[in-house]
This record gives structure tokens, C-alpha cells and sequence, in this order.
């Protein structure tokens, strides 16, 4: 069962928020709110507050989660508003400030639990090949019909 959380009107842009969504997506819950309490940016504080948000709505909603199976299946970070502000200027020029404003969306999962099968790990398949050795094979094949 999928369970969502949204922040709007977050006061940052929404290019410095994505920085910190990145850090997170895809990670099981209790990781991404220690990653998210260590990392420095001022957006971190905010998407912790909405990721435990997120938790607690799937607590709420299902008294039977187990909440070490959570995980963030996604986090999105969409542009809000923006606030129109005047900056004096020399010579009564006036220059135009915009704070920047966004939206974040988080969904968390809970993963199935795989009895037997291998976590992904990123390792290659047995008989797969890659383009290096592609391009060796390859050439002797060639050096034979000359």
C-alpha cells in the first residue's frame, strides 16, 4: 500500500530542493532520515520533517505496517509560486527579486518481502558480455578472413 505526504509553499527553489530529494530516493525510510539529519543543506531540515510526516500517516493508516519496511518508492520536487520583490537599484532603478517557492511530494512503500531471491546488487549476469570484450572477440574474427 502506497502512503503520501506533500509540503507546499516550501520557501527554496525548487533546483535546491532536488539536490536533497536525490540523496533519498529509493532508500528504506529509517535510512533516508539518518542521511537527510547529517546532511548540511537547509532544505534537508524541511523534507525530514515531511519524510517522518510520511511515516507517521502509514502508521496511522495501517496499524499492522512494519515501519523497517517502509521505503521511499518516490519523491518528487515540482515549482512553486514565486514572490515578486523589488530591490533599489542606483540612478531610481529598480531590480525584480524572485523567492522562489516549492512543492514536495514524497510516497513510501512497503517492500515484498523476496524469500530466496538475491538482493540487486548491480553485479552482471553470467553470460553477459561487455563491449570491450565484445570488440576483442571481435577482432580476431576479422584478422581471420584477411
Amino acid at each position: 500500500m502506497e502512503f503520501t505526504a506533500r509540503l507546499r509553499h516550501l520557501q527554496a527553489s525548487a533546483q535546491k530542493v532536488r539536490l536533497v530529494a536525490d540523496l533519498i530516493r529509493g532508500k528504506d525510510a529509517q535510512d533516508a532520515v539518518n542521511i537527510l539529519s547529517l546532511t548540511k543543506k537547509g532544505a534537508a531540515k524541511d523534507i525530514g520533517k515531511l519524510l517522518k510526516s510520511a511515516i507517521a500517516n502509514a502508521e496511522n493508516r495501517d496499524e499492522k505496517i512494519d515501519v523497517g519496511r517502509l521505503f521511499v518508492k518516490e519523491i518528487f520536487v515540482d515549482g512553486g509560486p514565486s514572490l515578486k520583490r523589488i530591490q533599489p537599484a542606483t540612478m531610481g532603478r529598480a531590480f525584480r527579486i524572485l523567492k522562489r517557492q516549492s512543492h514536495v511530494t514524497i510516497k513510501l512503500d512497503t517492500r515484498k518481502a523476496q524469500a530466496g531471491t538475491p538482493a540487486k546488487t548491480g553485479a552482471k549476469k553470467a553470460g553477459a558480455k561487455t563491449a570491450t570484450a565484445k570488440k576483442a572477440a571481435a577482432k580476431p574474427a576479422a584478422a581471420k578472413k584477411a
